[in-house]
Formats: C-alpha cells, sequence, structure tokens
C-alpha cells in the first residue's frame, strides 16, 4: 500500500502529530511505525507527568510559544475526552542568596510568556504553600499541573485509529530513502511506501535525520535521570511540587520533589551521561551509543565547561547519601530513610559540533520528509501544539 504520510516514533510527540495531521485532512492514509511492542515506552513514559506551565523558557522562542499554546490545548483535550489531570501549582525555591537574580529573572520570563497570577513569596509565605520547605525567595506558579501523559497517548492513538490509519508495532527502522515521486521506510520486517516522512524518535532522532540528511550538525547525548520516591509515611512533607532555582548554564531544572497523579511522590532527577541510549539502569552500556557520545567533536567542549558538575552528577548517582543532600537544601528535614528507589528516565539533548546543548526545538525538512531532532521538555505538554506546526508542515505538500 502508498500511504499519504508515514510517521515513525509512537511517543507522544509523534502521537499528537498524527492526530493533528488527520484533524485537518482525515482523508488521508497514515501510518505510524513503532520499533516497541507499545506506545510511549520511552520519553513519555518515562518522566514525572508535569504538565508545565512555560514560566522557564526564553521569549519567543519555539519552547515556550508551543508550552503556552500546547497547555491550553492539552486541558481542552483532557477535558472533552475525560482524561484525568490535576492543577496543583508549584513553587520554585531560592535557598542561596546568589539564586535571588536568577528567580527573579524567571518570574520576568513568566510574565512576558503571559502567566497570570505569579506570585513571589518570602520565607514565610514559603510555608503556607509548604510547611516543610526552606528558602528565602520562592514563586508560585499556579499553572503547573499534573497528568499520565501515556494516558494522554492512548487517548490520542485511539481517536486516530478511527481513521484510515494503522499502526505497526516492532519494526524498526533500519533505513529511509526519498525517491521522485514517493518515499520508502525499509525496517527489520517490511519496506513501507508514503508520499511524506514524519520522524519522531526521541532518542534515535539524529540516526534518522541522518538517513536522509548525512551532514546534520548535531548529536543525541543522552543523560539518565534517576529518582527516588518518599516512602508512604513520609508523602505529607511534600504537598504539590517544589523545584530549586535551575543552573542557568545547565539545560535541566534540578532535583525536585513531584507529587504525581497516581499520589506517588518522586525526588529526582538527577542528569548523568548515559553510555546507552535506553540505558535506564547504572550499569547500562552499548558500544554504538557510547562511541557515537565520545566521537563528537561537541561532546568534549562540554566536557571542559561542565566537567565539574557531570563528576558530581555521577557521584549523586552512586551516593544515596550526596541525593538525600541535594534534597536537603529545599527540605531540611528529609534524609535517607524517607527514600526508596525509584524508576529512571534517559533524555535525548541535542548537542551541537560546538558543543552548545540545544535547548529549543529543532526540526530538519525537506520537500519529502521532517525529522523533529530535538523535542525536550515540555515536549509532552506542548505536544499538541507541536504536532498542528507539524501536521501545517506536512499539509502543505499535500
Amino acid at each position: 500500500m502508498m500511504y499519504d504520510i508515514i510517521v515513525i516514533g509512537a511517543g507522544i510527540v509523534g502521537l499528537a502529530s498524527s492526530l493533528k495531521i488527520l484533524e485537518k485532512n482525515p482523508r488521508l492514509k497514515l501510518l505510524i511505525i513503532e520499533k516497541e511492542n507499545d506506545i510511549s515506552k520511552h520519553q513519555t513514559g518515562n518522566n514525572s507527568g508535569v504538565i508545565h506551565s512555560g514560566i522557564y523558557y526564553k521569549p519567543g522562542s519555539l519552547k515556550a510559544i508551543n508550552c503556552i499554546r500546547g497547555y491550553r490545548m492539552l486541558l481542552d483535550f483532557c477535558n472533552k475526552y475525560e482524561v484525568n489531570y490535576k492543577i496543583t501549582g508549584k513553587i520554585i525555591v531560592a535557598t542561596k542568596q546568589e539564586e535571588i537574580p536568577i528567580l527573579n529573572n524567571i518570574f520576568n520570563r513568566g510574565l512576558q510568556n503571559g502567566l497570570n497570577n505569579l506570585k513571589k513569596l518570602n520565607k514565610y509565605q514559603i510555608k503556607e504553600h509548604e510547611p516543610y520547605v526552606s528558602g528565602l525567595e520562592a514563586i508560585y506558579v499556579p499553572q503547573t499541573g499534573i497528568i499520565d501523559f501515556v494516558e494522554v497517548s492512548r487517548k490520542y492513538l485511539e481517536i486516530i485509529l478511527k481513521h484510515e490509519s494503522k499502526i505497526e508495532f516492532t519494526n524498526e527502522v533500519l533505513d529511509i530513502k526519498i525517491k521522485n515521486n514517493h518515499c520508502e521506510v525499509i525496517t527489520n520486517k517490511n519496506v513501507f511506501q508514503s508520499k511524506f516522512i514524519v520522524t519522531c524518535a526521541g532518542l534515535y532522532s539524529d540516526r534518522l535525520a541522518k538517513m536522509t540528511h548525512k551532514d546534520l550538525q548535531l548529536r543525541i547525548i543522552p543523560f539518565r535521570g534517576e529518582y527516588y520516591k518518599i516512602k508512604e509515611e513520609k508523602k505529607y512533607l511534600v504537598n504539590s511540587l517544589i523545584y530549586p532555582v535551575p543552573n542557568p548554564e545547565f539545560p535541566f531544572l534540578g532535583v525536585h520533589f513531584t507529587k504525581m497523579i497516581n499520589e506517588d511522590v518522586e525526588a529526582g532527577p538527577n542528569a548523568v551521561l548515559a553510555f546507552k541510549r535506553e540505558g535506564y539502569k547504572k550499569m547500562s552500556f552499548n558500544f554504538k551509543d557510547t562511541l557515537d557520545t565520545f566521537s563528537w567533536k561537541g561532546f568534549y567542549k562540554i566536557v571542559r565547561k561542565n566537567w565539574k558538575i557531570g563528576l558530581y552528577e555521577f557521584y549523586r548517582s552512586f551516593s544515596k547519601k550526596a541525593f538525600v543532600k541535594a534534597l536537603q537544601n529545599l527540605i531540611p528535614s528529609i534524609d535517607e530513610t524517607d527514600l526508596i528507589k525509584g524508576g529512571a528516565g534517559v533524555r535525548a539533548q541535542a548537542c551541537s559540533k560546538d558543543g552548545g546543548l540545544l535547548d529549543d526545538f529543532y526540526f530538519v525538512e525537506d520537500k519529502r520528509v521532517l525529522h523533529v531532532c530535538n523535542a525536550p521538555s515540555p515536549a509532552a505538554t506542548a505536544s499538541l501544539s507541536i504536532g498542528d506546526y507539524i501536521a501545517n508542515k506536512v499539509l502543505q505538500q499535500f
């Protein structure tokens, strides 16, 4: 069969893109190809389920635009299709004097991005929101919420399959060929044909993009984020979501506390260089993935700039005591016995040749293909907005 569009990857961005394409043109024949035996097995299925407000992102960036717009679209979708979520609010806490200017900058970004009812909190007002948190100043962000993004993804797929569309599982893409009047996607099982291809491959986004763009100027560097869970009897320490002031030099938000949609409380994640793109355990290793990282010129520039942070993250990965010490900056009364081992996720961090860690969404496109090369957090929150952007690009070809 000749499909109109093939979407590679059944994470939340691939599914949202498929949904939006079919909403705009229901007559199209669409195929989703996924290498796993189910949807949302990696980045989508291994995050904390936070609905992000958009407060952190540079005004005018694709992240800011799509997060703010996607936030509204996500809530409208969940209300329409009865997907469970909660708007809990969160606080971002400065625990050191030198963090206060960064906190103020985040507050101003939130205002520029159109967030209403943000509040600055002093150390006494912090206690009104989170009684066990110790900090100098904080921002209360009322828009933040929690959700199960796998449940959202399943609802996306349910709607997609009501159209003239299919999903093929356990098909790993080996090559993509762009012909004069069609494309071919070669997998370990089949050869599929279409008029257009969208790749949303997350941790493998660079490898798929290089199948059609040999001179791709970025590479995915995987970072594992590890979590602990707070014991049942200590869950009272956290009311909603508690974040530190992030390091502006590093594209991660720091270890934080998240009260999840299932009422569990997570603490984490750290950000450890992973030696396997789907390496969810400390000792996970894959030779090709590791070679890809260590053969990339930009990686060494990251190391030179951030080696101290990187070593500390490794230390904190193997030392529960060090992990707890970071958490005690926010909640001093927490201790090692309050934590049990949780899960882990791996973030696909795009890195340029000059050592830049790409902080914004990034797409590479041609006449018959569009690659989503970088879609870090808040991609899940922004999924419908990103999907809408991709659908508009794709449908220009039809």
